[in-house]
């Protein structure tokens, strides 16, 4: 356990503890300050200019009576649990590189691993909604070369969706019906580099005793993966779900870039970082989108206290 810093030890090293003051103007300027301008700025009416009124309660007020807010916040709901679905890739994935017995393929696979994160996250994107596109994406081909878009013109009919037809390429971002499940689909196979790296540290500290110990039992792969890797990579498994659920909830970028700032057709994509977006530069009403972020603050802040929690790690 670190010993307690007493005043005289401070003064005496105040060298030393002065390296931290870039760090912490830095932190404090570009982090903090931001932050308490966003929390002021919420109880004035503010078009992002020099002039501004103070209103008190009252974009926090309409906030709460706001529909397009709580849709887009149902829809970032339904993301989450999507995105709880795309962990399990990351994890399987994580669990056959790490049974890899040679050394040198393990380097490899994490080299290929690492590489794709050398691409900016924009051109990523930009590739995505290419391939949504209705007419020259990739994915509506592979439909039509496979022969899985008749399964789904079959499934529309016996359904009756609406939504799939013979004749009319899929708009999977211009029909409000299929706006979730194209942001389901994006990302896939779902393979989360930093997910997968994570993943190994933990599996990495599982000791060659517990697999000695295990093959002398007769356990199998599956059960490996059941009974011991698994469970003892659960603190990682929750650390990731943290992650996940900021960043879902913080995250408009996707939905901006595919589905502009309106959240595509009927706003069927809007999520609550993407409607205070909406409201600071196409509304030009900064201090409702600064009570749109300060409740969304809210939101994140008890989704983590309940996750710290409820969510129990016993190894």
């Amino acid at each position: 356990m670190a010993l307690p810093i007493t005043p005289q030890k401070a003064l005496r090293e105040w060298r030393l503890y002065a390296f931290i003051v870039p760090s912490i103007i830095l932190v404090g300027t570009f982090a903090y300050f931001p932050a308490a301008s966003a929390i002021y700025h919420s109880f004035y009416d503010w078009s992002g200019g020099e002039t501004k009124q103070l209103i008190g309660w009252d974009n926090f007020r309409r906030a709460f009576g706001d529909e397009v807010l709580w849709g887009s916040f149902v829809t970032v709901s339904i993301l989450i649990v999507f995105n709880l679905f795309k962990l399990i890739p990351s994890i399987l994935l994580a669990v056959l590189i790490h049974r890899i017995k040679s050394d040198r393929w393990q380097y490899l696979y994490r080299i290929m691993l690492v590489v794709p994160m050398i691409v900016p996250s924009l051109v990523t994107l930009f590739i995505w909604k290419f391939f949504f596109d209705p007419n020259l994406g990739v994915l509506n081909n592979v439909l039509d070369a496979t022969g899985l878009k008749s399964l789904l013109v079959w499934l529309d009919q016996l359904f009756n969706w609406g939504v799939f037809y013979a004749d009319v390429p899929i708009g999977w971002l211009s029909q409000p019906e299929l706006i979730l499940p194209a942001l389901f689909i994006w990302g896939f196979p779902w393979i989360g580099t930093v997910g997968v790296l994570i993943y190994l540290a933990g599996l990495q500290s599982i000791g060659t005793e517990i697999y000695e110990a295990a093959d002398l039992d007769g356990v199998g792969p599956f059960k490996k993966f059941i009974y011991i890797e698994l469970p003892l990579i659960l603190t990682q498994v929750r650390l990731s779900l943290v992650l996940l659920i900021i960043g879902t909830l913080q995250g408009y970028g996707l939905q901006l870039l595919l589905l502009g700032e309106s959240g595509g057709p009927g706003g069927r994509g809007m999520v609550p970082g993407l409607w205070m977006y909406n409201r600071a530069f196409i509304a030009g009403e900064f201090g409702y989108a600064c009570a749109v972020g300060m409740i969304l603050f809210v939101f994140i802040l008890i989704l983590t206290l309940i996750n710290n929690k409820y969510v129990r790690v016993d190894k």
